[in-house]
């Protein structure tokens, strides 16, 4: 593959293509994940991971972004845009095979749906017992005429379809209803979730057409407070899914309006990606980093008890920048939750244990290890990743792996 093809196929993985660890970095690991099914003895007693569990008990350690995704071909009601399979729109084509890649799902056309799901089990008995995935369900594009819009729908993963995983296999996996506010009946959607164990809601707003700054948003936000279920949602620049033109829908500033409901609020990623407007200063103020809006929400008062975030995919190549900040803020470590962002840890080119090395955050010895074990266990790969990253002396706190007792609490 020459350099053209290879930045062709970061962007469409969900890498910025002008990051100066696109083109500074061949992938260490290749394009294709090997999918290697059982961790062999030495890594899974390997002293790195015995030190990553360390302080912490795996009974508490729900992973808070892991997505599910299926071709619907196992009657889930799962679904992939057509655009997705088709070479006229080459980005996103390239972008399912790597996801399906990732999910260890590629190479079984009619299972999809079976295979991806046998493949989280598989990672999960590499984890340690009491360890879950909070699967996402995930909703359909809506416009402002409260209307499906199917065009600009990147994929579809129903509440139910999640809620009988959950069912199913109660020892491995909790779920994450994704309801769009601007449905006529989504109140009586999330009331309907709640009774059925949805520990939380997930929305991409700018995939899903969603303006978290709208008055349609409100009567939802009210429920959602009433129930005291957490809202997670995207915030700052959004590469990994295609929607509508909507990226400023991802504006962190634009979450003021939920949390002035009173909605505990998880920003994922803490929002380290792109630049938005500063909407403190006017509807045309000066583009500002993301990450610096999320952390003037952060640093208010007024949201000590509701604001959240995850540092699901904040180790990717496009984000791993802001992995310094987020060490030194020792002061938001109550209220960083951790996730994997599942499948992603599997998208080969997206990690580079090296960058991570040169930078200082991480013992060169690790490396070799870290990307033996990612070609096993994704999932092991980003837990053991993040617990071995320090900065002069900082590392990320234990309390931020033990997510349970955050999704757990009862209704107000």
């Amino acid at each position: 593959m020459d350099r053209r093809q290879f930045l062709l196929g970061l962007g469409a993985a969900g890498v910025s293509v002008t990051s100066w660890a696109a083109w500074r970095y061949w992938p260490e690991q290749g394009f294709i994940n090997p999918c290697h099914a059982i961790l062999p003895t030495a890594l899974a007693g390997h002293e790195l991971v015995v030190a990553a569990w360390q302080g912490i008990n795996s009974q508490n350690v729900w992973d808070s972004h892991a997505h599910l995704i299926g071709a619907g071909d196992g009657g889930s009601g799962t679904w992939f845009n057509p655009d997705m399979d088709s070479l006229l729109s080459p980005a996103q084509f390239v972008q399912k095979r790597f996801f399906l890649n990732a999910g260890c799902a590629g190479d079984a056309p009619q299972r999809i749906d079976q295979r991806y799901v046998e493949r989280m089990h598989g990672l999960i008995s590499g984890m340690r017992a009491g360890h879950k995935l909070l699967l996402l369900a995930f909703e359909h594009n809506y416009d402002e005429n409260r209307a499906i819009d199917l065009e600009h729908s990147a994929f579809y993963t129903p509440n139910d379809y999640a809620m009988k995983m959950a069912r199913l296999h109660p020892n491995h996996f909790e779920w994450v209803a994704s309801i769009h506010p601007y449905r006529t009946d989504s109140v009586a959607v999330l009331n309907d979730a709640v009774q059925k164990g949805a520990r939380a809601v997930k929305w991409l707003p700018a995939a899903m057409g969603i303006d978290p700054g709208s008055k349609l948003c409100d009567p939802f936000y009210q429920a959602l407070a009433r129930h005291n279920l957490p809202l997670i949602t995207h915030a700052g620049q959004e590469r990994a899914v295609h929607g509508a033109n909507t990226q400023h829908y991802g504006n962190p500033l634009k979450l003021r309006r939920a949390l002035d409901h009173g909605v505990r609020v998880v920003v994922a990623h803490c929002a380290t990606m792109g630049e938005d407007r500063d909407l403190d200063q006017g509807e045309n103020g000066p583009m500002t980093e993301s990450f610096l809006l999320f952390a003037r929400l952060m640093e208010d008062h007024r949201y000590e008890k509701t604001l959240y975030a995850d540092i699901s995919a904040v180790t990717q190549i496009n984000r791993a920048h802001y992995v310094r900040a987020l060490l030194e803020r020792k002061e938001w470590h109550p209220r960083l939750l951790n996730g994997s962002d599942y499948p992603l840890p599997g998208v080969m080119p997206l990690f580079s244990v090296n960058l991570f090395v040169e930078s200082g955050l991480l013992d060169s010895a690790a490396a070799p290890v870290l990307s033996e074990i990612r070609t096993y266990n994704p999932l092991l790969f980003d837990f053991v990743l993040k617990r071995h990253l320090r900065m002069d002396g900082k590392r990320f706190s234990p309390q931020i792996f033990e997510t349970r007792a955050f999704f757990t609490r009862s209704s107000t």
